[in-house]
């Protein structure tokens, strides 16, 4: 049986009204008062009325299972913009415009504006807003699911992202061939923060690894939930991710690989992770066998990113060895398995838990690994694309 997603009935003429009552600010027909409204009031009052003369015929229904949430506060739409530093000679990718409340603003910064939206009845109306203020020359529009999109080339991200695509985007934006200042974006709170967390932090993930691999985080600023129509359930946080200029030389399918087994129980020490039955025998083999890609499929499908980025909702590992072929002897796995250990206790690895360790600590025991002929990905024959960004989206879409 089927069933209508549930939507929002949005009028773009009361989109500015819904915001005044959500920001306290009453209206006459709502017989309220007001005394003292200083300049910015009256001019944001202004603008609001200007939009919503603007937009008197236009409406359309929100789907809040697509993340169609608008932002409507100008306060912080002009905040977002003015923290994201656009320069007047910039071209800025913005993902999701929806409506184009944050596409005008940056269209009145920037010399360029590129925005991908997978939804045609929000492209046309943002056609249509943005003809009527004569800014058209300089909007680009892909209609577009952004997560298969080729990104074209872009100084700035400047985004409202839709919750739904926020793992896979973020690892496509930071993994990707475009060099770009920095990356803006307006997030849910929870996940903000999960991209913050430091070591030793309860939020510390795999996902912070990652992308803290490539990129600095940080934060700018919190959003009311209050700030959206239709309101999500959740409030939402303003980040900042700047690329690094330089980034370590490290195999990155090889770096998701082994910080998917480290990240897979973060609070428990790598020993007894490095221990266990199963990754003995899917190391050995690794190490064994390495051009067998039938057999490294096991493997293989921890090369990248997916959406267990807490290491708290992974299955228990078992010491069972359901789905690999009896071809490792017990002598085989024994001296193995001491490979293992005593590489962990030469760097003081083994009593330590991923949760604490820096990325520096990561990428020293990685090392180690590598040295002593330990792999977590094919090194001869790598699975995968060839375009990395693609890869570490499509493993968190997973």
């Amino acid at each position: 049986m089927l069933f209508k997603p549930k939507s929002t009935p949005i009028y773009l003429s009361r989109l500015i009204f819904l915001q005044n009552s959500q920001q306290n600010l009453c209206t006459k027909s709502r017989h309220c008062s007001r005394k003292n409204i200083n300049d910015d009031d009256d001019e944001d009052k202004e603008q609001k009325t200007q939009n919503a003369k603007e937009n008197q015929h236009d409406h359309l229904y929100l789907y809040k299972s697509k993340g169609q949430h608008l932002l409507t506060n100008t306060r912080i739409l002009d905040a977002i913009v003015r923290r994201a530093n656009v320069r007047p000679n910039d071209t800025v990718l913005e993902i999701g415009p929806g409506t184009g409340n944050l596409t005008v603003k940056l269209l009145e910064a920037a010399q360029k504006v590129v925005a991908i939206e997978i939804d045609k009845r929000m492209v046309d109306v943002l056609h249509k807003r943005v003809s009527e203020k004569g800014l058209e020359d300089r909007l680009h529009v892909i209609c577009e699911d952004a997560m298969k999109a080729e990104f074209p080339q872009f100084d700035l991200v400047v985004a409202n992202i839709p919750y739904g695509i926020s793992s896979p985007l973020v690892a496509k934006l930071v993994y990707g061939g475009n060099h770009f200042r920095s990356a803006t974006l307006l997030l849910q709170k929870e996940f903000a923060r999960r991209l913050l967390a430091k070591p030793g932090d309860s939020e510390f993930n795999r996902l912070a690894v990652n992308v803290k691999l490539v990129a600095d985080v940080e934060f700018v600023m919190d959003v009311s939930k209050k700030e959206f129509l239709p309101c999500p359930k959740v409030d939402s946080s303003v980040i900042i991710i700047r690329p690094k200029a330089e980034v370590p030389d490290v195999n990155l399918y090889e770096w998701w690989a082994f910080t998917r087994t480290c990240f897979s129980k973060k609070n428990k020490t790598l020993g007894a992770t490095f221990k266990q039955k199963k990754k003995v025998i899917e190391l050995l083999k690794l190490a064994k066998i390495p051009s067998s890609n039938t057999e490294n499929a096991l493997i293989g499908k921890n090369n990248g990113f997916d959406d267990d980025y807490d290491g708290n909702n992974e299955e228990e590992e078992t010491d069972g060895e359901d789905g690999f072929p009896s071809s490792c002897s017990d002598v085989e796995m024994t001296l193995f398995k001491e490979k293992i250990v005593g590489i962990l206790k030469t760097g003081r690895f083994e009593d330590k838990r991923p949760s604490k360790l820096s990325n520096e600590e990561l990428l020293h025991l990685l090392s180690l690994f590598n040295q002593a002929g330990i792999y977590f990905h094919d090194h001869v024959n790598p699975k995968g694309s060839d375009n990395v960004a693609f890869a570490a989206a499509a493993a968190y879409s997973l």
